[in-house]
């Protein structure tokens, strides 16, 4: 299959090289993510905990995405440092919450992206909780084109997104993996520290399937996903409401056609210990309503899991 990235043709056009530039004045009065925090973050740490350098935790070949994005390898994943968020169940949080990770200059940035590529053999390149780093992406996206990149993109989000700024992705992005967390604000303001993270998710996933539609182009011969959305669904202990009403979401106001993928695998890790509803593992029966849920919406397209998960009044030693 000869499949050619969208962001081909924006190079070619120039287009990536002025939206590089915007992106980059952006850095002066940001407000790249929805907290619109219009720091100077040429002198100043934004409400991400980002100045103008990167900062990245690891790159790897990640055999934890939907097999569609696996190929044989692995995802090629790159992991950056901080968030918008603040989720309080993190499973990143080490580097996402707490910062931890190397600053590097977007030459090597462009350098990572190129070795995924030629010598880790990824399937693509997954950029994780990326948006506060976008200027310097895009900046080591034209170095690395240059040297002969061409891996699919994968924007790997929370959904805590500006529809502005995923219009600037448009014609970059083949992949969106956008989650969805909440369908309620409070719910979002307790769990991950923002005040407006639906009224925002709803807005972002609704730019990112206008942008795809219900595309879904996989290679011929590796089954590896080259163009599409997948839409991820955490189901978090004692909140299947949220993810029930996130399903009715995508059926009535996205499409039914879209590809879910419905997650069991939430660890109550991080501070979440502190906040009874969620100090406890996913219960089976908590995971197999949602699924039945899903099923009587008429959803086909997308995967379950199948971890280990304890029965009601029985907790599983991990």
């Amino acid at each position: 299959m000869n499949f050619v990235p969208s962001y081909v043709k924006q190079y070619e056009t120039g287009e990536l090289n002025k939206k590089k530039e915007k992106l980059m004045r952006k850095l002066e009065n940001c407000d790249l993510c929805p907290r619109e925090c219009r720091i100077n973050r040429n002198k100043y740490i934004g409400s991400c905990r980002v100045g103008n350098k990167i900062k990245v935790s690891e790159f790897v070949l990640y055999p934890g995405e939907e097999p569609v994005l696996q190929g044989e390898k692995g995802a090629g994943a790159v992991f950056f440092s901080n968030c918008t968020m603040r989720c309080v169940y993190c499973q990143n949080f080490q580097f996402s919450q707490l910062g931890r990770g190397k600053e590097i200059s977007s030459k090597e940035l462009g350098e990572i992206f190129l070795i995924l590529q030629f010598e880790k053999g990824a399937s693509n390149l997954d950029l994780v909780t990326a948006t506060p780093y976008l200027p310097f992406i895009f900046d080591a996206l034209i170095y690395a084109i240059e040297r002969g990149f061409s891996l699919p993109i994968i924007w790997n989000t929370s959904s805590y997104e500006k529809v502005e700024t995923l219009e600037i992705l448009e014609g970059i992005i083949d992949i969106y993996l956008p989650d969805i967390r909440y369908t309620s604000n409070i719910v979002g303001k307790k769990y991950s520290g923002v005040k407006d993270y639906w009224s925002n998710a709803q807005l972002a996933v609704k730019e990112m399937y206008r942008q795809i539609g219900d595309t879904f182009i996989l290679d011929d011969e590796t089954y590896e996903l080259k163009r599409g959305i997948i839409i991820r669904l955490l189901v978090l202990p004692n909140y299947l409401n949220q993810v029930k009403e996130a399903l009715k979401f995508i059926k009535y106001e996205i499409s039914e056609n879209v590809h879910i993928s419905l997650m069991d695998q939430y660890v109550p890790v991080y501070k979440a210990k502190q906040y009874e509803k969620i100090s406890r593992y996913l219960h089976k029966s908590e995971y197999e309503e949602v699924i039945s849920y899903m099923e009587s919406l008429g959803f086909k397209n997308g995967w379950i899991q199948t971890h280990l998960l304890a029965s009601e009044g029985v907790e599983l030693k991990r």
